[in-house]
């Protein structure tokens, strides 16, 4: 497969489906499946707020592999895009689709003059680690995660 034989493009409403569908496979491979417990409603919402974009990358019309994210502030650094979720299909890894879809995610990040972009990744998953560090990524092992759930 090239880099012509799909495409990157900002996400539209009528993309919900395919978005929600790609963070279930997500969470999923992260061995969380029961952990998505919101539904197409709030993504609806929240999309339409502006509280989230994403790109996707597609093959053919279908959707492949996609890039969410948001826009949050950093008190040290200023302006920061923070990734939540980056996933493209099995059958589709390796193929460069990923790293098209991640260096399109950094040059938007760099429109919207962000000072920084910044996301998790499991300490298991090795092959993504490897990833982010090819793209020149710094991987935090000093920083704890909290949240609260309500």
């Amino acid at each position: 497969m090239n880099n012509h034989s799909f495409e990157i493009a900002p996400a539209q409403v009528e993309d919900l489906n395919d978005i929600f569908s790609l963070v279930q496979d997500l969470a999923d491979y992260e061995k969380e499946p029961e952990a998505v417990t919101t539904d197409l409603v709030e993504y609806k919402r929240c999309f339409e707020e502006g509280v989230f974009e994403a790109i996707l990358a597609k093959k053919d019309g279908t959707t492949i592999g996609m890039a969410l994210y948001y826009t949050t502030f950093s008190t040290w650094k200023g302006r920061m895009i923070y990734l939540e979720d980056f996933i493209v299909k099995e059958p589709f890894r390796k193929l460069g689709v990923g790293a098209m879809l991640f260096d399109r995610f950094v040059a938007i990040s760099k429109e919207k003059d962000a000072k920084l972009v910044k996301w998790q990744v499991l300490d298991w998953n090795t092959p993504a680690v490897n990833f982010y560090h090819k793209k020149g990524a710094t991987i935090e092992k000093n920083w704890w995660n909290g949240k609260i759930i309500f």
